[in-house]
């Protein structure tokens, strides 16, 4: 038996097809275009992410034709937080999805947390009043986009993530789903009775009569429908958010057990099983997973905004790369960043610093300064970012574990892996797959329908590709780098920078 996993990302989908052994026999990938209407707005038109899905699976399932066994099951994973409106008869959509880099929320949240609502919603939910999160997107339309909210509340309109949006295009409109990870990236779903908020909908202008069903992470939620998805009837068997899934792929089952996804942004999760371990300190309380009895796995998350995004800034809008693999070689061919800092601030500043109003900026350039000195910078900018979050982590605000399982297409650059290790001072751990995001679908999918039999059994199945030992930390350049961040908050407010 075959799975099929389908990772519907921010720029792009992946799709593999995962055997039973737990190695890629078919891989397909499809890009989408991103829309910047103003500055601060990111949208998707949800066509192109269907069409890319259609593209991206179909060129999978070819390429393992005769070297795999069929696919029995999907799973699916996404970027979260997107907020995607159709119409639950037609599957149209009336307007281009919101994403979760967007910034435009900011000043709704800013009125909220003014009016006293933060410790509440963070009680509730185990996040914080952020344009990242889908609640308050939705709540924009209600002030912005009349027409589309009307048909939320009242009308043939409905409203969920990526995967709900997926589900309904692969069943025909058949189902309107989400499972509990996703669900608890929107600001509307209480984590610990597992449910949808009326109190919290109400509170954001959300109609609750337009979200999706919550269903468990693994089991059968659904059925394909043969004429809207490549002639295929096959059950849809796991779901989660790309973090969750990515957790769960890397094989981190136990509480303590720490992954890093070096995507467009870069998330550290950590496994804190049964528990909702709260922080102070900026970090999220989150779902990972809901089994098939209604048991949730809570983690807790550092949220890093631009990483990955931050190379690909480099090479699309300044043009200092060919492509993203050249950022390795161009870095280590000088031997530090000549006092360059570069806090990659491009959609505001996530954990644990939280400012929509951060804005980018490099520091430090002087005549002698080169294209090799920025490109290098930026894998700094990747390992002092991910050290804010996972020093909270790693210092008592969760059961940190003592590695750390480092995934996505950063994870590839053995610099930035070894720049990582020597920041937090912990080994990191690389896998044979990088692409655990769709991996984690895949043993979502297959622990629900037979193909593997336990996360024992998975546990198992997690190959090691390379391990970076610490060396010696730059302390110098992170402090350097924590005066840097300090410097770019509140940029875009009326009143410029915090504290000039």
């Amino acid at each position: 038996m075959s799975v099929l996993a389908i990772d519907a990302g921010t720029t792009g989908v992946t799709a593999l097809v995962v055997t039973e052994a737990g190695l890629v026999a078919g891989r397909g990938y499809q890009e989408f275009r991103q829309y910047f209407p103003q500055p601060g707005w990111v949208e998707h038109l949800p066509e192109d992410i269907w069409q890319a899905t259609l593209t991206a699976s179909r060129e999978a399932i070819e390429a393992a034709a005769g070297s795999a066994s069929p696919v029995t099951c999907i799973g699916i994973t996404n970027q979260r937080e997107t907020a995607v409106i159709w119409d639950r008869q037609t599957l149209a959509a009336p307007r281009r999805a919101i994403v979760w880099q967007d910034r435009r929320t900011a000043r709704l949240c800013d009125a909220l947390r003014g009016a006293g609502h933060e410790p509440r919603i963070t009680e509730l939910t185990g996040l914080r009043l952020d344009p990242y999160f889908t609640g308050t997107k939705l709540t924009w339309l209600a002030e912005h986009d009349q027409a589309v909210w009307q048909g939320l509340a009242d009308g043939p309109l409905v409203a969920g993530t990526v995967d709900s949006y997926l589900i309904a295009r692969m069943t025909a409109g058949a189902r309107h789903v989400t499972d509990a990870s996703n669900a608890s990236r929107t600001l509307l779903f209480d984590i610990t009775s597992g449910a949808w908020s009326a109190e919290l909908c109400d509170l954001l202008r959300v109609p609750l009569r337009a979200l999706p069903e919550v269903v468990p992470s693994t089991g059968i939620v659904a059925q394909t429908a043969p004429g809207s998805f490549l002639g295929l009837a096959l059950p849809v068997a796991g779901l989660a958010g790309d973090q969750q899934a990515a957790l769960f792929g890397q094989g981190c089952f136990r509480p303590g057990d720490t992954k890093c996804t070096y995507g467009t942004g870069s998330f550290v999760l950590t496994n804190t099983g049964p528990d909702i371990v709260r922080s102070a300190a900026g970090l999220l309380s989150t779902v990972a997973w809901m089994d098939a009895s209604g048991a949730l796995t809570y983690a807790l998350e550092g949220s890093v905004f631009v990483t990955g995004a931050a190379v690909q800034w480099l090479r699309d809008g300044l043009g200092l790369l060919d492509n993203a693999a050249q950022s390795e070689a161009l870095a280590r061919s000088v031997p530090d960043s000549g006092g360059v800092v570069f806090v990659p601030a491009l959609t505001g500043l996530g954990a644990p610093d939280w400012d929509p109003d951060a804005r980018g900026a490099i520091f430090g350039i002087t005549r002698g300064t080169t294209r090799a000195h920025v490109v290098r910078a930026t894998l700094e900018a990747i390992a002092f970012e991910v050290r804010d979050v996972a020093d909270l982590m790693l210092d008592g605000a969760a059961p940190g574990g003592s590695v750390l399982r480092a995934d996505g297409g950063a994870s590839g650059n053995d610099l930035l892996m070894q720049l990582q290790a020597d920041q937090l001072q912990i080994p990191v751990e690389r896998p044979v797959i990088g692409e655990t995001t769709a991996l984690g679908a895949a043993f979502l999918a297959g622990l629900a329908t037979g193909t593997w039999s336990s996360t024992s059994e998975l546990a198992g199945a997690w190959r090691l590709d390379r391990r970076f030992s610490p060396g010696p930390r730059d302390d110098a350049g992170y402090a350097r780098w924590r005066q840097a961040v300090n410097r770019v908050k509140g940029w875009a407010t009326p009143a410029g920078p915090a504290g000039n």
